[in-house]
């Protein structure tokens, strides 16, 4: 089978597409023949930086949709030649990709493989962020940073079914704000200056929840910019800075709160609330809550083209890879 990995970090061209067998699964365990791969900054992370790399060399690839090729002992509830999305840790840039059985998601009536690739780490991870974790209530204001990209264009049209009554978003470029104002959003700040904008916007009250992708000193001028009671959600550190820790000083006159998630993390620790997240999830694009949109898909062996779109922080919405026909 043909896989794409990278032998040392480095740029794009570190991918190399290579001939090898495809695996068996074992106990627990299904192979998916793939459709699609979903390309995500964290494959970026990985190859540029080691970014949850457990050794070298390493198959990138998060999500992907296909049909399961085999089924290994103990799984019953999937069959060969069943249509499924899958969210794996690693390995799921291959024409053949193992993924542990409680990760593998049957694809609901209505729901295309094209469509479901892009949607493993993405519609979970928003759907937490808006429900789970940043417990957003009806009439709240909510300030996303990274709006124009696949979390956040899932933010932003959960936010609105949800009642919100402002939702703000942070893009770096005019083509991303006017994106983000197609998919939820009210008004769309800079970087640079979101927290004077979201505070003119809000008439100097802040907003009630932040979703924060970014990190670093973002993480700590949000922080500034939340309401009394405000919470912000912080589910990555794009920045790469040191992580900006907050502790009693900063939370405890306003009655502030932090929270954190990361929709792998969740898939190691508690994988029965995985599952039950991602069902959850799953419903508001067969009911039409959500549409995800590809921007931009390329055939497998041009994955450093899709990487060089992804980092160079011009995309938006979803990359998807083509792995077969």
């Amino acid at each position: 089978m043909r896989a794409v990995e990278f032998q040392e970090y480095g740029g794009p061209e570190v991918l190399r597409v290579v001939e090898t067998t495809a695996p068996e699964p074992g106990t627990g365990q299904v192979t998916i023949d793939a459709v699609w791969a979903g390309v995500n900054f964290a494959d970026v992370k990985a190859r540029a930086e080691g970014y949850r790399v457990p050794s070298l060399p390493y198959r990138p690839g998060l999500e992907v949709s296909g049909r399961v090729r085999a089924v290994g002992q103990g799984v019953a509830d999937l069959w060969v030649g069943q249509e499924v999305t899958a969210l794996v840790d690693g390995g799921g840039y291959a024409e053949v990709v193992l993924a542990d059985a409680a990760r593998v998601f049957p694809l609901p009536a209505g729901l295309d493989p094209r469509t479901a690739a892009t949607l493993p780490t993405v519609l979970p991870t928003a759907h937490a962020l808006i429900h789970e974790v940043g417990r957003l209530r009806a009439g709240e204001s909510v300030l996303v940073h990274g709006a124009a990209g696949g979390v956040g264009t899932a933010v932003g049209q959960l936010a609105r079914a949800a009642g919100a009554g402002a939702v703000y978003g942070v893009a770096s470029s005019d083509a991303k704000a006017d994106y983000a104002l197609k998919h939820g959003y009210d008004q769309v700040f800079r970087p640079g200056t979101f927290e004077a904008d979201a505070l003119r916007a809000t008439g100097g009250r802040g907003v009630d929840l932040i979703l924060d992708p970014v990190g670093g000193d973002t993480l700590r001028r949000g922080l500034e910019t939340l309401a009394d009671f405000g919470r912000l959600v912080s589910f990555g550190n794009a920045s790469g800075a040191e992580p900006w820790r907050a502790g009693q000083g900063e939370l405890y006159p306003r009655g502030l709160s932090v929270a954190g998630f990361s929709v792998l993390g969740l898939a190691q620790t508690a994988p029965a609330a995985l599952r039950a997240l991602t069902e959850r999830a799953l419903r508001t694009v067969r009911d039409g809550t959500v549409v995800l949109p590809v921007t931009a898909e390329f055939p497998l062996p041009d994955a450093a083209d899709a990487h060089r779109l992804i980092g160079g922080r011009t995309s938006v919405g979803k990359l998807l890879l083509r792995v077969s026909e």
